[in-house]
């Protein structure tokens, strides 16, 4: 396996900041840039495959139960798989209106299975999961 490049650590751990950013320009086409075209998200209750299918599905969120809330995504994990792939994990969650801080029920742990294609790391697969048992 080849060493990972102190730049390729440092841009799989961006990914989250450029889904935040994208979160709180409430822009599903920057959401969904981050992921490989046939890249999949898993949050509670929905399965998505495909760029267009996660752009979609943040445009309607952006305008309907997302709209006006930020998220967030701190790493807590890298480990790197190979010269090309690599799993991230984060600490992150919701926040609604003014909140300045997660709340346990919005709180999440996210899994992002990275890939290093034509030299850019992009998001292969994202599931999250709540933090705290109900």
């Amino acid at each position: 396996m080849t060493n990972p490049s102190v730049a390729d650590h440092a841009a799989v751990a961006t990914l989250p900041n450029r889904i935040v950013q994208a979160w709180a320009e409430q822009d599903p086409d920057s959401f969904a840039e981050v992921f490989t075209d046939d890249g999949t998200m898993i949050l509670p209750g929905v399965f998505l495959r495909g760029r267009d299918e996660i752009r979609t599905f943040m445009g309607e969120a952006f305008a309907g139960p997302y709209k006006d809330t930020k998220v967030t995504g701190d790493p807590i994990g890298l480990r790197f798989l190979g010269g090309d792939v690599a799993i991230l994990h984060t600490d992150g969650g919701f926040l609604m209106g003014a909140d300045t801080k997660v709340s346990d029920s919005n709180a999440v742990r996210a899994a992002w299975l990275v890939v290093k294609q034509d030299g850019t790391w992009r998001l292969a697969a994202y599931q999250n999961s709540p933090k705290f048992a109900a």
